[in-house]
């Protein structure tokens, strides 16, 4: 049996490419089976599931500037870089309205990923709403180590999902979507190296936190991940969407004109793959 599925990679203000691959796909009417976004991949997702081409670019390039969105003030004041109540509860109820009713009866099953702190391994969300603070776990998956308070929820601590799964296809192969895209924001041949801040994490979360050995582990996990989706690929198992040049944009980008050329490559790249796409999925 046929089931589609749609993987969307996270890396903070390099989602906005995603958010323009996935409305080129609401345009064309491409509609999946589900959908798992990680961190900058779940924040844009739910407007794929919700049917909203053009709300993440709305307020991306509307809010970047401004510092209750993404910033070190927030981040001072807060504790949050992404300030938690503007960005998942002013935003989508009120500044740039979230479509409840059309995310709960979307035909896409919407999942997301957060990294239990305590464990750090993956945490798999099906969200069949974003009411009554269900929200909390798109927050969570898009909290960024360091930078983040961690999100509770109950009872289990929740970060950045893109720390334990950044590119979560074969938990979706796994689920039964074996006809699944994926949209990555970094470019063929990309590999990630160690972060500095890497060294920092035992003094924030403790020596021996799982969740430490996690995150200083990522590099490896990413681009063995990388390297499987690589073989995937070319064994026809997925299709991949990827930039088609390094993109240019801070992980925190304040710049409209900078998230518009992003947004906009990301499009014109899922315009030229339109009919492979379709091809894929059919």
């Amino acid at each position: 049996m046929k089931k589609t599925g749609l993987v969307l990679e996270g890396g903070a203000s390099r989602g906005i490419y995603t958010a323009g691959v996935l409305d080129v796909l609401l345009e064309n009417e491409i509609y999946f089976d589900g959908c798992m976004g990680v961190s900058a991949g779940a924040v844009h997702g739910i407007n794929y599931a919700s049917r909203q081409p053009g709300r993440s670019y709305c307020f991306s390039v509307k809010y970047c500037k401004d510092p209750r969105f993404m910033s070190l003030r927030s981040f001072l004041k807060t504790g949050d870089i992404c300030g938690a109540k503007f960005c998942f509860y002013d935003i989508p109820d009120s500044l740039v309205p979230f479509a409840h009713e059309s995310f709960e009866n979307s035909t896409t099953e919407f999942y997301c990923v957060c990294t239990d702190v305590k464990t750090g391994e993956p945490v798999y969300h099906k969200c069949n709403h974003m009411r009554d603070g269900e929200v909390e776990w798109i927050r969570a998956s898009s909290s960024m180590p360091m930078v983040s308070r961690n999100v509770e929820i109950d009872g289990q601590l929740l970060l950045d999902g893109g720390v334990a799964d950044s590119i979560p296809f074969k938990k979706f192969i796994e689920m039964g979507y074996n006809k699944t895209v994926v949209v990555c924001t970094q470019h063929d041949g990309y590999r990630k190296e160690k972060e500095s801040i890497s060294k920092l994490m035992p003094l924030r979360y403790g020596k021996a936190s799982p969740f430490v050995k996690t995150m200083q582990n990522r590099p490896a996990m990413y681009n063995t991940q990388l390297d499987d989706l690589k073989r995937a690929e070319q064994n026809g198992e997925v299709l991949v969407i990827r930039p088609s040049e390094p993109l240019h944009i801070g992980r925190v980008e304040h710049d409209p004109e900078v998230i518009r050329q992003v947004y906009l490559l990301g499009r014109s790249d899922a315009q030229k793959m339109i009919d492979k796409i379709k091809a894929f999925i059919c």
